[in-house]
């Protein structure tokens, strides 16, 4: 993978799959967060599903409510994917050490996704904190107009200013179990799908073809993250409260707010915003392993 400082390579096609994610899946985002945060509280409106959500921000935002806080999610998500993606394939290619290469190996996968999730977590929390403040204000908020930020950057430093540093790390525990547990499911289930398909299709004339390429990605990535957004959402729906929270004391312990949310509102509360999720986790992580495959080819990073 790449020689000498080539490894940056690694980096750059991680952040064009960053960028790739969020043009794509920032709206399913923005109406997963709005159902996370109204469809769990005791007072307030609350959404049918993610259609109704969706139309009601149409209606009284138009098209760039439903990009809200994405300012944030671009710089978030292309520092994060760049770390993410550069990490997991140096891990990978330094577990994998003089071991041949037949095929994907769970106890170079798993360990290597985990540690990367681990480190961008700590990137992760302050951006997706700021995101969230911000995906809930508009239609049908339940923040006060006088507690409104004006813009992200003015929302990291009001965070900042009330709570101090520790206050933008708000929902770091439930952002690392997410991210550790996620980005194993993910690249597994990644590894092993793109390694079957080639594969099945060695020795034929389709194997090395774009288009067979990219639908390669498209596949194995949309899979990938339905089954890694499968099973980390309750993850997800704590962190949203956590971080969306105004109140200092809140808990910031993710398993003993998922048991108050179960109280309140059932399994189905700790999967609330699983339609949007799962509808938004095909073609979001699909465009970021189209962009990756894509751009490490361009770069001439030859995979394994």
């Amino acid at each position: 993978m790449g020689e000498g400082l080539g490894f940056y390579k690694e980096y750059i096609s991680g952040m064009m799959a960053g960028l790739a994610t969020v043009a794509v899946g920032h709206p399913f985002d923005t109406v997963k967060v709005k159902l996370q945060k109204h469809n769990t509280e005791v007072q307030g409106l609350r959404y049918k599903n993610g259609l109704h959500c969706a139309s009601r921000i149409l209606q009284t935002e138009g098209v760039k409510g439903l990009y809200r806080g994405a300012t944030s999610s671009f710089l978030g998500m292309a520092f994060e994917s760049s770390l993410m993606f550069g990490i997991y394939s140096q891990a990978k290619l330094f577990l994998r050490g003089s071991l041949p290469d037949d095929g994907p190996r769970p106890e170079i996968i798993v360990p290597s996704a985990m540690f990367g999730g681990a480190i961008i977590s700590f990137v992760l929390c302050p951006t997706e904190l700021v995101k969230c403040r911000m995906q809930i204000q508009g239609t049908d908020s339940l923040v006060p107009n006088f507690r409104r930020y004006t813009s992200p950057l003015d929302c990291a430093l009001q965070t900042v200013r009330n709570e101090g540093v520790i206050g933008i790390f708000r929902g770091g525990s439930a952002t690392l179990l997410r991210e550790c547990t996620g980005n194993a499911v993910f690249f597994t289930v990644y590894e092993y799908l793109r390694y079957h398909i080639h594969s099945r299709l060695e020795g034929s004339k389709l194997k090395d073809g774009y288009l067979v390429d990219m639908g390669i990605g498209v596949l194995t990535g949309g899979l990938g993250g339905i089954a890694c957004w499968s099973a980390v959402l309750p993850f997800d729906v704590a962190k949203t409260i956590i971080q969306t929270s105004p109140d200092k004391a809140t808990e910031t312990n993710p398993l003993k707010v998922l048991r108050s949310i179960h109280k309140r509102a059932g399994v189905k509360g700790c999967y609330a915003g699983l339609g949007p999720t799962i509808v938004r986790a095909f073609p979001a992580n699909a465009a970021a392993i189209v962009a990756w495959e894509f751009s490490m080819k361009v770069l001439g990073i030859k995979r394994d």
